[in-house]
């Protein structure tokens, strides 16, 4: 091997090694929480854990860096402040960005589909499934022709 082709291997290895490290640098730290009423926080981490950042859309509102994530825990802190429970935010959050917001929307005509199209989807397999090994178990198997049979074992004997 030439010294140029190890050195080349090397530095992938150490590179491969190490950018771990650099990602976790690079990482940004959780969402800390405003400290100066630590039950309004409680209830602002629980209610944000189940509504959707509507930047990231993968990740809820809690961790999420986005700037308006920020601005909606802002809001909800501030609505928390006015004492507002944790329905009438959900209800002012929905109202305004619709059901999206929710990681788990509510079951009503416009989700039928969303919720039941799992089962749907099963029953449709499984009633193919059945009719496929009803189909198998009623076909009847060929008459085999004597002449045929006789002409196959031939050929195999003879090879």
């Amino acid at each position: 091997m030439k010294s140029g082709c190890i050195k080349s291997v090397l530095l992938a290895f150490l590179l491969a090694i190490t950018l771990p490290a650099f990602a976790n640098e690079a990482a940004p730290k959780a969402a800390l929480p405003n400290a100066e009423d630590p039950v309004i926080e409680q209830r602002l981490v629980n209610l944000a854990e189940d509504l959707r950042c509507l930047v990231c859309q993968n990740e809820s509102l809690a961790g999420s860096h986005a700037e308006l994530a920020e601005d909606l825990r802002r809001e909800i802190r501030t609505q928390m402040k006015a004492g507002k429970d944790d329905r009438e935010v959900i209800a002012y959050l929905t109202e305004r960005y619709g059901d999206f917001v929710l990681y788990r929307p509510p079951f009503k005509p416009v989700t039928y589909l969303l919720w039941l199209g799992p089962v749907l989807f099963l029953g449709i397999g499984g009633g193919a499934w059945v009719m496929t090994l009803r189909r198998r178990r009623n076909v009847q198997a060929a008459p085999v022709d004597e002449k045929k049979l006789a002409a196959a074992a031939q050929l195999l004997e003879e090879k």
